[in-house]
């Protein structure tokens, strides 16, 4: 399998999935000839230290949503890998999710049960509806690293999830963590969110971020190698069209730098020239495609619509790989 793919409408708000935008939105994803959409949306809990996680009815979006927007996908002859995420109402990443026994004392393993017994649900409610709609991937989680070190729990909750959805699974770790996860034998592909830094000033050329990408794989490959040669999916990975921002790739918050397609566009091309024919390597879901297609001003988000990047993608979904 080789994935050449992108994520697909993680901001989408209740209805966004089913709108005439989506559509549109939808169908010139499918014209840059890739295969694959990880389907990625979001549902709360209060705090990092909550354990409860519900839908806000306002603007969760709903199942009919999720239904119709893999129908469509299929329709249009992309496979669907299903992305539920959680995310903290108070703004606090996902990763720092958390019951450190300094605050919560000899109570944390209590703490933890009730979250993943919410987790748990959560995951299986959408796995039911990955099965129902033929997903051909799940994913059971991003970047959840404060919770990573529960393996007991997580194999719980991944066998659960399979008793329900009969596809591959896979869980999305961060870049940098991914020797952290002791249970990858407990899924099927190895996913991490690659933001790595491959720069070192703004206006770095693609051959200096494609040496960088070649001393990333190095460490990548071998982890595959000690994990049975598990395939390793790039889950999320971009970057803005803004100088500088090949050094911090994970960054959506400064918008005092300039604009600059050119280096987007060479993150795209190093990342794509050093992992395409890589055997252990299952290809790339990259962050992020809009329900709403940008407009034609400068957008310095990370989209690739009508960017440089965005021809870079089509010329590469355009090859077959060799795979070595």
């Amino acid at each position: 399998m080789f994935i050449k793919g992108f994520t697909y409408g993680y901001n989408a708000g209740r209805g966004d999935y089913r709108s005439p935008d989506a559509a549109v939105s939808m169908q010139r994803l499918a014209a840059l000839g890739g295969n694959w959409v990880a389907l990625a949306f979001s549902v709360m809990q209060d705090s990092y230290h909550s354990t409860v996680i519900r839908p806000d009815y306002r603007y969760t979006v709903t199942d009919l949503d999720i239904i119709a927007a893999v129908r469509r996908l299929h329709d249009l002859g992309l496979k669907v890998c299903m992305k539920p995420m959680v995310n903290c109402a108070d703004g606090v990443w996902r990763a720092m999710i958390d019951f450190p026994p300094q605050e919560f004392g000899p109570g944390q393993s209590t703490y933890w049960k009730e979250w993943f017994s919410s987790y748990k649900a959560f995951l299986c409610h959408y796995a039911e509806i990955a099965e129902t709609t033929e997903c051909e991937m799940f994913c059971t989680g991003c970047e959840m690293l404060g919770t990573e070190l529960q393996e007991e729990l997580w194999r719980s909750t991944i066998e659960s999830v399979r008793s329900i959805y009969h596809g591959p699974l896979v869980y999305n770790t961060n870049h940098g963590h991914e020797d952290s996860v002791s249970w990858w034998d407990a899924v099927d592909y190895i996913g991490t969110s690659a933001y790595y830094r491959v720069a070192s000033r703004p206006g770095e050329t693609m051959e200096n971020m494609l040496a960088a990408w070649n001393g990333y794989k190095k460490n990548l490959a071998e982890i595959s190698a000690r994990h049975g040669n598990k395939q390793i999916i790039f889950m999320e990975i971009g970057c803005r069209s803004a100088s500088g921002c090949a050094m911090m790739p994970y960054d959506f918050s400064h918008r005092e730098f300039p604009y600059s397609e050119d280096e987007q566009a060479n993150f795209y091309e190093s990342a794509l020239r050093s992992m395409w024919n890589e055997s252990w390597f299952a290809g790339f879901f990259w962050w992020d495609w809009y329900t709403k297609l940008p407009d034609k001003t400068p957008e310095m988000g990370f989209s690739v619509v009508n960017k440089k990047a965005e021809d870079v993608v089509k010329s590469w979904y355009a090859k077959e790989t060799c795979r070595k």
